[in-house]
C-alpha cells in the first residue's frame, strides 16, 4: 500500500503515524517549514505563546501518542477547577458549567433558569436546523444566546444562526451518542462520577506534540515541499512537487478546503467544485501580559461594540505567567486587516475595559484561512463524492480540534490500509 498525505498539520502527521503503524508505504508533503498547521508556539521576551490553540485534553488518543513519543516529562497539567465567564451587561458572569454555578451564576434569570429544565422533553437535532434555532428550542433564548451559542460558535467564529447543527454541533454530539436530551447525558455522567480528561500542555508549547512526530517520521516527511497537481495514473496517481513526481495507490488530503479543492481540480472536478464552496473564517489572535490576577479559564464577550471575541487565560489555567490570549475579528476579514499594532492595542484596551487590568501587547497573529465556519456553505457537504483512491482527513469533514484530528487520523489511516 503506498500512500500520498498531502499536508503535515496535525490531521495530516495523525495519519502519517497510524498509516506508518499498519505498514503502509507513506510519503507525506507539507509545503510550510514547520510541521502542525495551525498548532504553532513561539517564545516572546521569556513567555511562551500559542498561535492556535492553547491547551488540548489528556484523552485516549493523546495519550497514547504521548506515551508512543516519550513525552511524559515534558507535560504540563493545567487547571480544571476553575470558572468559565461570559461578560454580559457589563460585568464578568460565572457561566453555568458544573450544578453548583447553574444555580448561583446571575448570567442568567431564574426564569431562563427553569427554561433550561425542559430540556429533556424536546426532539433532538432537525434537519437544517441552525446550531442558534437548536439551541433556542432546547434550552430556550436567554440560555442559547448568553451561554450555549457562545461557548460553541466562540471556538470557529461564526455566527450560530449561520451554522448548521448537522455539520458542527451535531458531530460533537454523535461522538457521545446523544440523540436527544444533552441535560439527562450531563446528569448520568454526573452520577457516574466521569471526570473529563487532565487539561494538558507541554513545557515548550503545544508544538512540542507535531514536533514529535515528525521527527519520529522525518525519513517520510518532506517540509518545504508544496505539491504542485495530482493526476491520474492508470488505477492510481502522480503527485506531483517542484522536484519529483510519486506515483501512489492512494493520496490523503489534509490541507483547508481551497487548497484540496486546487489539487483536486486536476483529478474530479466536481468534487474540486464542491470543496470551493465552504466558507473558512479568518481570526485574530493577540497575546498579551498583564498583572491580572483573576482565577479562571477565560471569558466570552456577549456584550455587542467590542472586537474581542473572549480570552483564554494562560495565567491563571495553565501558570504560564502574565500570559493571556484574546481571540479578535473572527470572522471580520475588514477589521483583521487593519494593521497589527492597531488590533493589538484595540485588544489590550478591551481587555482592561473587561477586566480593570491593563495588558502590553506580546504578539499579534492573523490566521487565515482561519476555522471552518461550518455555516450554510457547508450544506454542499452532502454532494461530495471522492473517486477511488482519493480520501480527505481533515477538520472540515470531521471533528476539529487536536483530539478529533488524531482520532480522526486513525480511523482514516485503518480504512485506507483495510481497502
Amino acid at each position: 500500500m503506498t500512500v500520498a498525505v498531502v499536508g503535515a498539520g496535525m490531521s495530516g502527521l495523525a495519519l502519517t503515524h497510524f498509516l506508518a503503524e499498519r505498514g503502509a508505504d507513506v510519503h507525506t508533503f507539507e509545503a510550510a517549514a514547520e510541521p502542525g498547521g495551525v498548532v504553532r508556539s513561539k517564545t516572546v521576551d521569556g513567555h511562551v505563546l500559542e498561535t492556535g490553540p492553547q491547551r488540548l485534553r489528556l484523552s485516549e488518543p493523546v495519550q497514547s501518542l504521548v506515551e508512543t513519543l516519550d513525552l511524559e516529562d515534558e507535560l504540563r497539567y493545567g487547571h480544571d477547577d476553575q470558572p468559565l465567564f461570559a461578560y454580559h451587561d457589563g460585568q464578568l458572569r460565572t457561566m453555568p458549567l458544573s450544578v453548583r454555578e447553574a444555580i448561583t451564576t446571575d448570567l442568567l434569570s431564574w426564569p431562563g433558569k427553569a427554561r433550561v429544565l425542559l430540556e429533556p422533553l424536546t426532539r433532538g437535532p432537525q434537519p437544517e436546523e441552525t446550531v442558534d434555532g437548536f439551541l433556542t428550542r432546547k434550552f430556550g433564548a436567554e440560555a442559547a444566546r448568553r451561554f450555549m451559542g457562545p461557548l460553541y460558535s466562540g471556538l470557529y467564529g461564526s455566527d450560530p444562526d449561520e451554522m448548521y447543527v448537522e455539520y458542527s454541533l451535531g458531530r460533537a454530539l454523535d461522538h457521545v451518542g446523544i440523540e436527544r436530551s444533552i441535560l439527562l447525558y450531563a446528569a448520568r455522567k454526573l452520577l457516574e462520577g466521569v471526570d473529563p480528561p487532565s487539561i494538558v500542555t507541554f513545557e515548550a508549547g503545544l508544538q512540542r506534540l507535531p514536533d514529535a512526530i515528525s521527527e519520529a517520521h522525518a525519513d517520510t516527511i518532506e517540509l518545504n515541499t508544496p505539491v504542485t497537481s495530482v493526476e491520474r495514473a492508470g488505477d492510481g496517481y502522480l503527485v506531483h512537487t517542484e522536484d519529483e513526481t510519486h506515483a501512489v495507490e492512494t493520496v490523503a488530503f489534509t490541507t483547508p478546503a481551497p487548497t484540496t479543492a486546487a489539487l483536486l481540480d486536476g483529478v474530479d472536478p466536481a468534487a474540486a467544485d464542491v470543496l470551493k464552496q465552504f466558507t473558512y473564517n479568518p481570526i485574530g489572535v493577540v497575546h498579551l501580559r498583564s498583572d491580572f490576577d483573576g482565577t479562571g479559564h477565560g471569558f466570552h464577550i456577549i456584550d455587542d461594540g467590542f472586537l474581542t471575541d473572549g480570552s483564554t487565560w494562560n495565567h491563571s489555567m495553565l501558570d504560564r505567567d502574565g500570559v493571556f490570549t484574546s481571540y479578535v475579528g473572527s470572522g471580520d476579514a475588514d477589521a483583521l486587516d487593519a494593521d497589527p499594532a492597531v488590533i493589538g492595542r484595540r485588544a489590550a484596551e478591551e481587555f482592561e475595559t473587561v477586566t480593570g487590568e491593563p495588558a502590553d501587547v506580546l504578539d499579534v497573529s492573523i490566521l487565515r484561512p482561519g476555522m471552518p465556519a461550518y455555516d450554510r456553505s457547508w450544506a454542499a457537504l452532502e454532494d461530495l463524492s471522492l473517486p477511488d483512491g482519493i480520501e480527505i482527513a481533515a477538520s472540515y469533514t470531521s471533528r476539529a480540534g487536536i483530539v478529533g484530528r488524531i482520532a480522526d487520523g486513525r480511523q482514516t489511516a485503518a480504512s485506507i490500509v483495510e481497502e
